[in-house]
Protein backbone atom coordinates (compact mmCIF):
# COMPACT_ATOMS: atom_id res chain seq x y z
CA UNK A 1 0.00 0.00 0.00
CA UNK A 2 1.62 3.62 -0.89
CA UNK A 3 2.45 5.52 2.13
CA UNK A 4 0.92 8.96 2.90
CA UNK A 5 3.57 11.43 3.49
CA UNK A 6 4.34 14.22 6.11
CA UNK A 7 4.63 17.50 5.46
CA UNK A 8 8.12 17.57 5.52
CA UNK A 9 8.33 14.58 3.03
CA UNK A 10 6.42 17.06 0.27
CA UNK A 11 8.57 17.97 -2.36
CA UNK A 12 8.87 22.07 -2.08
CA UNK A 13 7.74 22.66 -5.68
CA UNK A 14 4.38 21.03 -4.35
CA UNK A 15 3.89 23.78 -1.87
CA UNK A 16 2.94 26.81 -1.25
CA UNK A 17 5.88 29.69 0.15
CA UNK A 18 5.11 31.34 3.24
CA UNK A 19 8.18 32.79 3.46
CA UNK A 20 6.52 35.57 1.44
CA UNK A 21 4.93 36.54 4.68
CA UNK A 22 7.52 35.88 6.98
CA UNK A 23 10.74 34.37 6.37
CA UNK A 24 10.83 32.87 9.36
CA UNK A 25 8.90 31.81 12.74
CA UNK A 26 10.98 34.59 14.35
CA UNK A 27 9.78 36.69 11.98
CA UNK A 28 6.31 36.11 12.55
CA UNK A 29 7.05 36.52 16.73
CA UNK A 30 8.59 39.81 16.75
CA UNK A 31 5.63 41.12 14.54
CA UNK A 32 3.08 39.08 16.59
CA UNK A 33 4.65 41.19 19.65
CA UNK A 34 4.28 44.03 17.83
CA UNK A 35 0.99 44.79 17.07
CA UNK A 36 -0.10 43.81 20.53
CA UNK A 37 2.03 46.32 21.77
CA UNK A 38 0.71 48.68 19.25
CA UNK A 39 -3.55 47.83 19.24
CA UNK A 40 -4.02 50.06 22.35
CA UNK A 41 -3.09 53.09 20.44
CA UNK A 42 -6.51 53.07 18.34
CA UNK A 43 -7.89 53.97 21.90
CA UNK A 44 -6.60 57.67 21.74
CA UNK A 45 -7.85 57.89 18.40
CA UNK A 46 -11.33 56.44 19.43
CA UNK A 47 -11.94 59.55 21.98
CA UNK A 48 -11.15 61.99 18.99
CA UNK A 49 -14.21 60.46 16.62
CA UNK A 50 -16.20 63.65 17.19
CA UNK A 51 -13.51 65.96 16.44
CA UNK A 52 -13.65 65.84 12.63
CA UNK A 53 -13.00 64.68 9.50
CA UNK A 54 -9.39 64.88 9.31
CA UNK A 55 -9.24 62.54 13.53
CA UNK A 56 -11.82 60.20 11.86
CA UNK A 57 -9.77 59.84 8.62
CA UNK A 58 -6.60 59.68 10.98
CA UNK A 59 -8.28 57.16 13.05
CA UNK A 60 -9.23 54.97 9.78
CA UNK A 61 -6.11 54.90 8.30
CA UNK A 62 -4.66 53.75 11.69
CA UNK A 63 -7.64 50.82 12.05
CA UNK A 64 -6.35 50.22 8.23
CA UNK A 65 -3.11 49.91 9.28
CA UNK A 66 -3.41 47.12 11.78
CA UNK A 67 -5.39 45.46 10.30
CA UNK A 68 -3.69 44.77 6.94
CA UNK A 69 -0.78 43.60 9.75
CA UNK A 70 -3.42 41.46 12.01
CA UNK A 71 -3.96 39.58 8.55
CA UNK A 72 -0.47 38.62 7.85
CA UNK A 73 0.06 37.62 11.56
CA UNK A 74 -3.11 35.49 11.50
CA UNK A 75 -2.66 34.41 7.55
CA UNK A 76 0.47 33.05 8.20
CA UNK A 77 -0.80 30.68 11.31
CA UNK A 78 -3.81 29.83 9.56
CA UNK A 79 -1.91 28.98 6.23
CA UNK A 80 0.53 26.60 8.57
CA UNK A 81 -2.56 25.13 9.85
CA UNK A 82 -4.03 24.11 7.05
CA UNK A 83 -0.84 22.90 5.60
CA UNK A 84 -0.16 20.90 9.06
CA UNK A 85 -3.29 20.43 11.20
CA UNK A 86 -1.24 17.66 12.82
CA UNK A 87 1.86 20.27 14.01
CA UNK A 88 1.56 21.04 17.77
CA UNK A 89 3.14 24.37 17.35
CA UNK A 90 1.19 25.23 13.95
CA UNK A 91 -2.24 24.60 16.88
CA UNK A 92 -0.63 26.72 18.97
CA UNK A 93 0.60 29.38 16.70
CA UNK A 94 -3.13 29.72 15.27
CA UNK A 95 -4.42 30.02 18.94
CA UNK A 96 -2.47 33.18 19.52
CA UNK A 97 -3.22 34.74 16.50
CA UNK A 98 -7.18 33.64 16.86
CA UNK A 99 -6.83 35.43 20.25
CA UNK A 100 -4.91 38.55 19.01
CA UNK A 101 -7.77 38.80 16.11
CA UNK A 102 -10.40 38.98 19.39
CA UNK A 103 -8.45 41.53 20.32
CA UNK A 104 -9.08 44.00 17.48
CA UNK A 105 -12.82 42.76 17.22
CA UNK A 106 -13.35 44.33 20.37
CA UNK A 107 -11.44 47.29 19.36
CA UNK A 108 -13.55 47.43 16.02
CA UNK A 109 -16.85 47.41 18.08
CA UNK A 110 -15.75 50.20 20.44
CA UNK A 111 -15.20 52.06 17.30
CA UNK A 112 -18.51 51.18 16.02
CA UNK A 113 -20.17 52.14 19.46
CA UNK A 114 -18.76 55.64 19.24
CA UNK A 115 -19.07 56.15 15.83
CA UNK A 116 -22.91 55.22 16.84
CA UNK A 117 -22.87 56.97 19.87
CA UNK A 118 -22.15 60.77 17.79
CA UNK A 119 -25.19 63.27 16.96
CA UNK A 120 -26.57 61.47 13.69
CA UNK A 121 -26.30 64.43 11.85
CA UNK A 122 -23.06 64.42 12.53
CA UNK A 123 -22.09 60.94 11.35
CA UNK A 124 -24.37 61.58 8.25
CA UNK A 125 -22.06 64.22 7.34
CA UNK A 126 -19.12 62.33 7.62
CA UNK A 127 -20.36 60.21 4.96
CA UNK A 128 -20.94 62.58 2.69
CA UNK A 129 -17.61 64.61 3.26
CA UNK A 130 -14.95 64.62 0.18
CA UNK A 131 -12.05 63.57 2.05
CA UNK A 132 -13.64 60.60 3.67
CA UNK A 133 -15.29 59.43 0.42
CA UNK A 134 -13.21 55.84 0.49
CA UNK A 135 -14.90 55.18 3.75
CA UNK A 136 -18.23 55.81 3.04
CA UNK A 137 -19.65 52.72 2.48
CA UNK A 138 -18.46 51.14 5.59
CA UNK A 139 -19.51 54.28 7.32
CA UNK A 140 -22.89 54.01 5.68
CA UNK A 141 -22.99 50.46 6.71
CA UNK A 142 -22.31 51.53 10.34
CA UNK A 143 -25.23 53.82 9.91
CA UNK A 144 -27.56 50.86 8.26
CA UNK A 145 -26.57 48.46 11.39
CA UNK A 146 -28.15 50.70 14.50
CA UNK A 147 -30.93 49.48 14.93
CA UNK A 148 -29.34 46.32 15.63
CA UNK A 149 -26.45 47.59 17.79
CA UNK A 150 -26.18 47.00 21.36
CA UNK A 151 -24.88 48.63 24.43
CA UNK A 152 -21.33 49.44 23.63
CA UNK A 153 -20.24 47.39 26.48
CA UNK A 154 -21.91 44.74 25.66
CA UNK A 155 -20.73 44.79 21.69
CA UNK A 156 -17.41 45.11 23.21
CA UNK A 157 -17.95 41.47 25.50
CA UNK A 158 -19.38 40.01 22.19
CA UNK A 159 -16.34 40.98 20.25
CA UNK A 160 -13.98 39.68 22.71
CA UNK A 161 -15.49 36.44 22.58
CA UNK A 162 -15.60 36.06 18.70
CA UNK A 163 -12.64 33.41 19.31
CA UNK A 164 -15.49 31.41 21.18
CA UNK A 165 -17.73 32.06 19.11
CA UNK A 166 -16.42 31.30 15.92
CA UNK A 167 -14.89 27.95 17.46
CA UNK A 168 -17.20 25.83 16.31
CA UNK A 169 -15.42 26.52 12.44
CA UNK A 170 -12.09 25.86 14.14
CA UNK A 171 -13.00 22.21 16.33
CA UNK A 172 -15.04 21.26 12.78
CA UNK A 173 -11.07 21.53 10.71
CA UNK A 174 -8.74 20.02 13.57
CA UNK A 175 -11.37 17.09 13.57
CA UNK A 176 -11.20 16.65 9.65
CA UNK A 177 -7.32 17.31 9.77
CA UNK A 178 -5.94 16.04 12.64
CA UNK A 179 -8.91 13.59 14.55
CA UNK A 180 -10.70 12.01 11.75
CA UNK A 181 -9.45 8.78 10.21
CA UNK A 182 -9.99 6.47 7.43
CA UNK A 183 -9.07 2.31 6.90
CA UNK A 184 -7.39 1.67 3.92
CA UNK A 185 -9.52 0.31 0.84
CA UNK A 186 -8.78 -2.45 -1.68
CA UNK A 187 -9.68 -2.25 -5.39
CA UNK A 188 -11.51 -4.44 -7.66
CA UNK A 189 -7.75 -6.63 -8.01
CA UNK A 190 -7.37 -6.62 -4.13
CA UNK A 191 -4.95 -3.81 -4.24
CA UNK A 192 -4.72 -1.83 -1.03
CA UNK A 193 -4.92 2.28 -1.38
CA UNK A 194 -4.72 4.74 1.59
CA UNK A 195 -7.61 6.88 2.37
CA UNK A 196 -8.07 10.34 3.47
CA UNK A 197 -10.76 12.77 2.99
CA UNK A 198 -8.92 14.60 0.71
CA UNK A 199 -8.40 11.38 -1.44
CA UNK A 200 -12.00 10.26 -1.38
CA UNK A 201 -13.07 13.95 -2.50
CA UNK A 202 -10.78 14.27 -4.92
CA UNK A 203 -9.86 11.15 -6.61
CA UNK A 204 -11.96 7.89 -4.91
CA UNK A 205 -15.25 9.39 -5.57
CA UNK A 206 -14.58 9.58 -8.96
CA UNK A 207 -12.68 6.38 -9.38
CA UNK A 208 -13.57 4.64 -12.68
CA UNK A 209 -13.51 1.21 -10.28
CA UNK A 210 -16.98 0.66 -8.92
CA UNK A 211 -15.27 -1.31 -6.12
CA UNK A 212 -12.99 1.24 -4.89
CA UNK A 213 -15.56 3.38 -5.14
CA UNK A 214 -17.83 2.00 -2.71
CA UNK A 215 -15.50 0.78 -0.60
CA UNK A 216 -14.32 4.07 -0.55
CA UNK A 217 -17.42 5.77 0.32
CA UNK A 218 -17.80 2.51 3.14
CA UNK A 219 -15.02 3.52 4.57
CA UNK A 220 -15.48 7.28 4.62
CA UNK A 221 -18.83 6.47 6.04
CA UNK A 222 -17.61 4.84 8.93
CA UNK A 223 -14.55 7.58 9.39
CA UNK A 224 -17.66 10.31 9.43
CA UNK A 225 -19.88 8.01 11.76
CA UNK A 226 -17.11 7.52 14.52
CA UNK A 227 -17.77 11.83 14.92
CA UNK A 228 -21.57 11.86 14.32
CA UNK A 229 -22.94 12.82 17.45
CA UNK A 230 -19.82 15.10 18.47
CA UNK A 231 -20.46 17.03 15.45
CA UNK A 232 -23.29 17.38 15.47
CA UNK A 233 -23.43 18.94 18.79
CA UNK A 234 -21.05 21.15 17.35
CA UNK A 235 -23.55 22.25 14.48
CA UNK A 236 -26.16 22.71 16.48
CA UNK A 237 -24.08 24.75 18.71
CA UNK A 238 -23.08 27.06 16.07
CA UNK A 239 -26.56 27.09 15.03
CA UNK A 240 -28.05 28.11 17.92
CA UNK A 241 -25.30 30.33 18.21
CA UNK A 242 -26.53 32.56 15.71
CA UNK A 243 -30.62 32.22 16.73
CA UNK A 244 -29.32 33.46 19.87
CA UNK A 245 -27.55 36.45 18.74
CA UNK A 246 -30.31 37.10 16.15
CA UNK A 247 -32.76 37.72 19.23
CA UNK A 248 -30.60 40.05 20.77
CA UNK A 249 -29.45 41.96 17.84
CA UNK A 250 -33.51 42.21 17.02
CA UNK A 251 -33.44 40.33 14.00
CA UNK A 252 -36.90 38.80 12.87
CA UNK A 253 -34.79 35.50 12.48
CA UNK A 254 -30.94 33.92 12.42
CA UNK A 255 -31.33 33.92 8.56
CA UNK A 256 -32.11 37.82 7.76
CA UNK A 257 -29.81 38.65 10.42
CA UNK A 258 -26.84 36.33 8.44
CA UNK A 259 -28.64 37.61 4.88
CA UNK A 260 -28.16 40.91 6.27
CA UNK A 261 -24.15 40.38 6.17
CA UNK A 262 -24.63 39.87 2.87
CA UNK A 263 -26.40 42.21 1.97
CA UNK A 264 -28.99 39.70 0.45
CA UNK A 265 -32.59 40.11 0.65
CA UNK A 266 -34.94 37.22 2.26
CA UNK A 267 -36.32 36.90 -0.81
CA UNK A 268 -33.46 36.79 -3.34
CA UNK A 269 -32.80 33.48 -0.82
CA UNK A 270 -35.67 31.46 -0.95
CA UNK A 271 -35.92 32.53 -4.60
CA UNK A 272 -32.89 30.73 -5.50
CA UNK A 273 -33.58 27.54 -3.24
CA UNK A 274 -36.81 27.51 -4.82
CA UNK A 275 -36.25 28.02 -8.12
CA UNK A 276 -32.93 25.90 -8.73
CA UNK A 277 -34.02 22.80 -6.80
CA UNK A 278 -37.82 23.05 -8.51
CA UNK A 279 -36.65 23.68 -11.92
CA UNK A 280 -33.23 21.52 -11.82
CA UNK A 281 -34.18 18.51 -10.18
CA UNK A 282 -35.80 16.72 -13.52
CA UNK A 283 -32.28 17.35 -15.42
CA UNK A 284 -30.30 15.88 -12.64
CA UNK A 285 -32.98 12.89 -12.36
CA UNK A 286 -32.44 12.21 -16.27
CA UNK A 287 -28.66 12.68 -15.78
CA UNK A 288 -28.82 10.00 -12.84
CA UNK A 289 -31.17 7.57 -14.81
CA UNK A 290 -28.68 8.16 -17.98
CA UNK A 291 -25.69 6.86 -15.61
CA UNK A 292 -27.07 4.19 -14.14
CA UNK A 293 -27.52 2.76 -17.55
CA UNK A 294 -24.37 3.31 -19.06
CA UNK A 295 -22.40 2.46 -16.07
CA UNK A 296 -24.25 -0.63 -15.74
CA UNK A 297 -25.93 -0.49 -11.93
CA UNK A 298 -28.89 -2.06 -10.31
CA UNK A 299 -29.01 0.73 -8.46
CA UNK A 300 -27.04 4.04 -8.11
CA UNK A 301 -26.28 4.61 -4.85
CA UNK A 302 -24.75 8.19 -3.77
CA UNK A 303 -21.54 7.59 -3.80
CA UNK A 304 -21.79 6.61 -7.54
CA UNK A 305 -23.30 10.39 -8.46
CA UNK A 306 -19.67 11.75 -10.24
CA UNK A 307 -18.47 8.15 -11.44
CA UNK A 308 -17.24 8.71 -14.88
CA UNK A 309 -19.62 7.40 -17.93
CA UNK A 310 -16.46 7.17 -20.13
CA UNK A 311 -13.62 5.57 -17.70
CA UNK A 312 -11.64 4.94 -20.26
CA UNK A 313 -11.18 8.29 -21.58
CA UNK A 314 -9.34 10.14 -18.50
CA UNK A 315 -7.37 12.93 -19.90
CA UNK A 316 -4.18 13.10 -17.79
CA UNK A 317 -2.41 16.17 -17.47
CA UNK A 318 0.91 17.70 -15.77
CA UNK A 319 0.88 20.74 -13.99
CA UNK A 320 2.90 22.38 -16.75
CA UNK A 321 -0.12 21.50 -19.15
CA UNK A 322 -2.40 22.78 -16.45
CA UNK A 323 -1.02 26.17 -16.42
CA UNK A 324 -0.71 26.33 -19.71
CA UNK A 325 -4.05 25.17 -20.27
CA UNK A 326 -5.80 27.46 -17.97
CA UNK A 327 -3.84 30.48 -19.24
CA UNK A 328 -5.21 29.74 -22.52
CA UNK A 329 -8.84 30.13 -21.79
CA UNK A 330 -8.14 32.94 -19.86
CA UNK A 331 -6.12 35.18 -21.92
CA UNK A 332 -9.83 36.23 -22.99
CA UNK A 333 -9.87 38.42 -20.09
CA UNK A 334 -6.73 40.27 -21.01
CA UNK A 335 -2.49 40.46 -20.66
CA UNK A 336 -2.79 41.86 -17.38
CA UNK A 337 -5.10 38.90 -15.95
CA UNK A 338 -3.12 36.71 -17.08
CA UNK A 339 -0.11 37.85 -15.71
CA UNK A 340 -1.57 37.90 -12.53
CA UNK A 341 -2.46 33.73 -13.29
CA UNK A 342 1.34 33.46 -14.35
CA UNK A 343 2.99 34.86 -11.01
CA UNK A 344 0.78 32.31 -9.07
CA UNK A 345 2.41 29.30 -10.97
CA UNK A 346 5.87 30.79 -10.95
CA UNK A 347 6.02 32.39 -7.77
CA UNK A 348 4.59 29.27 -5.21
CA UNK A 349 1.32 30.83 -4.34
CA UNK A 350 -0.10 27.08 -4.72
CA UNK A 351 -0.27 24.00 -2.08
CA UNK A 352 -0.85 21.05 -4.05
CA UNK A 353 0.91 18.65 -2.03
CA UNK A 354 -1.22 15.87 -0.53
CA UNK A 355 0.20 14.69 2.95
CA UNK A 356 -0.65 14.08 6.74
CA UNK A 357 -3.06 16.59 8.55
CA UNK A 358 -3.29 18.76 5.05
CA UNK A 359 -6.67 20.60 5.27
CA UNK A 360 -8.88 19.13 2.67
CA UNK A 361 -10.76 20.98 -0.24
CA UNK A 362 -9.58 23.54 -2.09
CA UNK A 363 -9.60 27.11 -0.78
CA UNK A 364 -7.70 30.61 -1.63
CA UNK A 365 -7.12 32.80 0.97
CA UNK A 366 -5.65 36.74 0.08
CA UNK A 367 -3.11 38.18 2.50
CA UNK A 368 -3.07 42.13 1.84
CA UNK A 369 0.11 43.58 1.27
CA UNK A 370 1.64 39.91 -0.30
CA UNK A 371 -0.77 37.86 -2.61
CA UNK A 372 -3.33 34.92 -2.26
CA UNK A 373 -2.66 31.78 -1.30
CA UNK A 374 -4.17 28.41 -2.91
CA UNK A 375 -5.02 25.12 -1.34
CA UNK A 376 -5.69 22.11 -3.34
CA UNK A 377 -4.59 18.63 -3.79
CA UNK A 378 -3.23 17.73 -7.49
CA UNK A 379 -4.28 14.41 -9.31
CA UNK A 380 -2.69 14.42 -12.50
CA UNK A 381 -6.06 14.35 -13.85
CA UNK A 382 -7.80 17.49 -16.08
CA UNK A 383 -10.28 17.90 -13.46
CA UNK A 384 -7.86 19.38 -11.66
CA UNK A 385 -7.26 21.99 -13.92
CA UNK A 386 -10.90 23.08 -13.20
CA UNK A 387 -10.16 23.18 -9.72
CA UNK A 388 -6.85 24.98 -9.75
CA UNK A 389 -8.84 28.12 -12.58
CA UNK A 390 -11.45 28.29 -9.82
CA UNK A 391 -9.22 29.05 -7.21
CA UNK A 392 -7.48 31.24 -9.41
CA UNK A 393 -10.21 33.39 -10.20
CA UNK A 394 -10.65 34.29 -6.62
CA UNK A 395 -6.67 35.47 -6.67
CA UNK A 396 -7.30 37.47 -9.68
CA UNK A 397 -9.95 39.44 -7.97
CA UNK A 398 -8.22 39.58 -5.02
CA UNK A 399 -5.33 41.08 -6.62
CA UNK A 400 -7.49 43.58 -8.41
CA UNK A 401 -9.64 45.04 -5.55
CA UNK A 402 -6.64 45.36 -3.61
CA UNK A 403 -5.04 47.34 -6.17
CA UNK A 404 -7.85 49.82 -6.42
CA UNK A 405 -10.05 49.46 -3.34
CA UNK A 406 -8.50 50.54 1.01
CA UNK A 407 -9.33 47.65 3.08
CA UNK A 408 -12.47 48.69 4.24
CA UNK A 409 -13.79 47.57 0.72
CA UNK A 410 -11.96 44.95 -0.01
CA UNK A 411 -14.11 42.18 1.59
CA UNK A 412 -16.89 40.30 -0.55
CA UNK A 413 -20.48 39.50 0.21
CA UNK A 414 -21.09 35.69 0.21
CA UNK A 415 -23.75 36.13 -2.19
CA UNK A 416 -20.82 37.22 -5.27
CA UNK A 417 -17.73 35.62 -4.01
CA UNK A 418 -17.95 32.64 -5.99
CA UNK A 419 -18.76 34.51 -9.29
CA UNK A 420 -15.04 34.90 -10.26
CA UNK A 421 -13.91 31.78 -9.52
CA UNK A 422 -16.73 29.87 -11.37
CA UNK A 423 -16.83 32.04 -14.57
CA UNK A 424 -13.12 31.03 -14.72
CA UNK A 425 -13.97 27.26 -15.18
CA UNK A 426 -16.71 28.09 -17.67
CA UNK A 427 -14.14 30.51 -19.77
CA UNK A 428 -11.37 27.38 -19.51
CA UNK A 429 -13.95 24.81 -20.79
CA UNK A 430 -14.72 27.08 -23.42
CA UNK A 431 -11.45 27.53 -24.50
CA UNK A 432 -10.88 23.84 -24.51
CA UNK A 433 -14.78 23.43 -26.59
CA UNK A 434 -12.88 25.34 -29.29
CA UNK A 435 -9.60 23.61 -29.49
CA UNK A 436 -11.49 20.65 -31.40
CA UNK A 437 -14.71 18.81 -31.70
CA UNK A 438 -14.17 15.06 -31.51
CA UNK A 439 -17.81 14.00 -29.83
CA UNK A 440 -15.63 11.84 -27.39
CA UNK A 441 -14.01 15.10 -25.75
CA UNK A 442 -17.19 17.14 -26.26
CA UNK A 443 -18.95 14.76 -24.46
CA UNK A 444 -15.77 14.74 -21.82
CA UNK A 445 -15.94 18.72 -21.50
CA UNK A 446 -19.73 18.94 -21.03
CA UNK A 447 -19.79 16.09 -18.11
CA UNK A 448 -16.87 18.12 -16.66
CA UNK A 449 -19.05 21.33 -16.61
CA UNK A 450 -21.90 19.48 -15.54
CA UNK A 451 -19.75 18.04 -12.08
CA UNK A 452 -19.32 21.88 -11.60
CA UNK A 453 -22.88 21.98 -12.18
CA UNK A 454 -23.65 19.54 -9.60
CA UNK A 455 -20.94 20.39 -7.10
CA UNK A 456 -22.37 24.09 -6.72
CA UNK A 457 -25.98 24.25 -8.18
CA UNK A 458 -27.36 20.74 -6.51
CA UNK A 459 -24.53 19.52 -3.51
CA UNK A 460 -23.84 22.60 -1.87
CA UNK A 461 -27.57 24.43 -2.70
CA UNK A 462 -28.68 21.04 -1.03
CA UNK A 463 -26.11 22.01 1.91
CA UNK A 464 -27.87 25.14 1.87
CA UNK A 465 -31.45 23.76 2.00
CA UNK A 466 -30.12 21.79 5.07
CA UNK A 467 -29.63 24.71 6.43
CA UNK A 468 -32.70 26.70 5.45
CA UNK A 469 -35.10 24.00 7.16
CA UNK A 470 -32.55 23.29 10.24
CA UNK A 471 -32.57 27.00 11.31
CA UNK A 472 -36.80 27.05 10.71
CA UNK A 473 -36.67 24.44 13.57
CA UNK A 474 -34.00 26.46 15.67
CA UNK A 475 -35.91 29.28 15.76
CA UNK A 476 -38.52 27.09 17.58
CA UNK A 477 -36.06 26.06 19.85
CA UNK A 478 -35.66 22.70 18.89
CA UNK A 479 -31.89 20.47 19.39
CA UNK A 480 -30.16 20.22 16.36
CA UNK A 481 -28.87 16.99 16.97
CA UNK A 482 -26.87 14.41 14.71
CA UNK A 483 -30.10 12.03 14.55
CA UNK A 484 -32.25 14.76 13.27
CA UNK A 485 -29.57 16.04 10.67
CA UNK A 486 -29.31 12.95 9.09
CA UNK A 487 -32.74 12.47 8.78
CA UNK A 488 -33.49 15.95 7.83
CA UNK A 489 -30.40 15.62 5.24
CA UNK A 490 -31.89 12.19 3.94
CA UNK A 491 -35.64 13.59 2.89
CA UNK A 492 -34.21 16.55 0.96
CA UNK A 493 -32.16 14.00 -0.81
CA UNK A 494 -34.81 11.31 -1.27
CA UNK A 495 -37.20 14.41 -2.72
CA UNK A 496 -34.37 16.23 -5.13
CA UNK A 497 -33.45 12.36 -6.68
CA UNK A 498 -36.82 11.74 -7.23
CA UNK A 499 -35.56 7.22 -6.38
CA UNK A 500 -33.16 7.77 -8.81
CA UNK A 501 -30.98 7.82 -6.85
CA UNK A 502 -30.33 5.75 -3.64
CA UNK A 503 -30.18 7.45 -0.41
CA UNK A 504 -28.02 5.50 2.16
CA UNK A 505 -26.58 5.85 5.28
CA UNK A 506 -23.43 7.64 3.88
CA UNK A 507 -25.58 10.00 2.06
CA UNK A 508 -27.40 10.99 4.99
CA UNK A 509 -24.03 11.88 6.36
CA UNK A 510 -23.15 14.44 3.87
CA UNK A 511 -23.99 17.07 6.34
CA UNK A 512 -20.59 15.97 7.93
CA UNK A 513 -18.45 17.09 4.71
CA UNK A 514 -18.51 20.58 4.35
CA UNK A 515 -17.04 23.71 6.93
CA UNK A 516 -19.37 26.43 5.23
CA UNK A 517 -22.03 25.04 8.02
CA UNK A 518 -19.77 27.54 10.17
CA UNK A 519 -19.37 30.20 7.80
CA UNK A 520 -22.97 31.43 7.81
CA UNK A 521 -25.10 30.99 5.23
CA UNK A 522 -22.19 30.23 2.61
CA UNK A 523 -23.70 27.02 0.98
CA UNK A 524 -26.45 28.35 -0.94
CA UNK A 525 -24.23 31.33 -2.31
CA UNK A 526 -22.53 28.96 -4.64
CA UNK A 527 -25.52 28.61 -6.71
CA UNK A 528 -26.08 32.83 -6.80
CA UNK A 529 -22.05 32.92 -8.12
CA UNK A 530 -22.52 30.56 -10.57
CA UNK A 531 -26.08 31.93 -11.99
CA UNK A 532 -23.57 35.17 -12.39
CA UNK A 533 -21.00 33.40 -13.66
CA UNK A 534 -22.83 31.63 -16.06
CA UNK A 535 -24.95 34.74 -17.40
CA UNK A 536 -21.75 36.85 -17.42
CA UNK A 537 -19.73 33.88 -19.60
CA UNK A 538 -22.70 33.96 -21.95
CA UNK A 539 -22.25 37.74 -22.52
CA UNK A 540 -18.22 37.26 -23.04
CA UNK A 541 -19.13 34.37 -25.50
CA UNK A 542 -21.69 37.05 -27.53
CA UNK A 543 -20.96 40.14 -26.95
CA UNK A 544 -16.99 39.96 -26.91
CA UNK A 545 -14.82 42.73 -25.82
CA UNK A 546 -17.59 45.22 -23.70
CA UNK A 547 -18.42 42.15 -22.05
CA UNK A 548 -14.70 41.15 -21.05
CA UNK A 549 -14.34 45.08 -19.83
CA UNK A 550 -17.45 45.50 -17.71
CA UNK A 551 -16.40 41.91 -15.77
CA UNK A 552 -12.48 43.42 -15.38
CA UNK A 553 -13.95 46.37 -14.24
CA UNK A 554 -16.15 44.46 -11.31
CA UNK A 555 -13.27 42.49 -10.34
CA UNK A 556 -11.70 46.11 -9.12
CA UNK A 557 -14.91 47.21 -7.50
CA UNK A 558 -14.10 44.85 -4.42
CA UNK A 559 -16.92 45.76 -1.66
CA UNK A 560 -17.63 49.09 -3.10
CA UNK A 561 -20.88 48.07 -4.11
CA UNK A 562 -23.72 45.40 -2.67
CA UNK A 563 -23.45 42.16 -4.46
CA UNK A 564 -26.29 42.94 -6.45
CA UNK A 565 -25.41 45.62 -7.66
CA UNK A 566 -22.20 44.43 -8.68
CA UNK A 567 -23.69 41.70 -10.50
CA UNK A 568 -25.78 44.35 -12.21
CA UNK A 569 -22.71 46.52 -13.08
CA UNK A 570 -21.21 43.35 -15.28
CA UNK A 571 -24.96 42.89 -16.74
CA UNK A 572 -26.59 40.22 -14.67
CA UNK A 573 -29.48 41.22 -12.85
CA UNK A 574 -30.29 38.87 -10.19
CA UNK A 575 -33.73 40.45 -9.22
CA UNK A 576 -34.99 38.68 -12.36
CA UNK A 577 -35.87 35.04 -11.55
CA UNK A 578 -35.50 34.47 -15.69
CA UNK A 579 -31.90 34.65 -15.20
CA UNK A 580 -31.51 31.77 -12.55
CA UNK A 581 -33.77 30.06 -14.87
CA UNK A 582 -31.60 30.41 -18.05
CA UNK A 583 -28.64 28.96 -15.95
CA UNK A 584 -31.08 26.16 -15.47
CA UNK A 585 -31.62 25.82 -18.94
CA UNK A 586 -28.11 25.97 -19.78
CA UNK A 587 -27.24 22.73 -17.63
CA UNK A 588 -30.56 20.81 -19.19
CA UNK A 589 -28.60 21.75 -22.70
CA UNK A 590 -25.22 20.12 -21.12
CA UNK A 591 -27.46 17.00 -20.02
CA UNK A 592 -28.99 16.79 -23.47
CA UNK A 593 -25.17 16.46 -25.11
CA UNK A 594 -24.15 13.63 -22.85
CA UNK A 595 -27.49 11.94 -23.39
CA UNK A 596 -27.14 12.22 -27.61
CA UNK A 597 -23.69 10.88 -27.50
CA UNK A 598 -24.50 7.99 -25.35
CA UNK A 599 -27.66 6.96 -26.83
CA UNK A 600 -26.57 7.47 -30.34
Amino acid sequence: MEKRLTRVEVPEEMTWNLEDIFRRGEDWEKEFDALKADLPQLEGHLARLGEGPDALGRCLEAVEDLVKRLYKVIGYASLRLSADGTDPDNQVAMGRAGGLGAQFQAAMAALRSGLLALPAEQLEGYVAHPELKDYARFLGRIIEEKPHTLQPETEKVLASLSEILDSPYLVYERAKSSDLDFAPVEDSQGKSHPMSFALYEENYEMSRDTVLRRNAFASFTRGLKAYENTLGALWGTEMRKNVVLARLRQFPSATHMLLREQEVTVEAYHTLHDVILRDLAPHMRRYAKLRKEVLGLDKLLYCDIEAPLDPDYVPATTREQAQDLILGGLGVLGQDYTDIIATAFRDRWLDLADNVGKSTGAFCATVPQVHPFILATWTDNLRTSFTLAHELGHAGHGVLTERHQNFFNSGYSKYFVEAPSTINELLVAEHLRSQGSEPRMLCWLNMQLLQTYHHNFVRHLIEGELQRRAYALAEKDQPITAPLLGKIQGEILEEFWGGEVEVDEGARLTWMRQPHYYMGLYPYSYSAGLTIATAAARAIREEGQPAVDRWLKVLTMGDSLPPVALAKAAGVDMTEAAVISQAVDYVGRLVDGVESYFKK
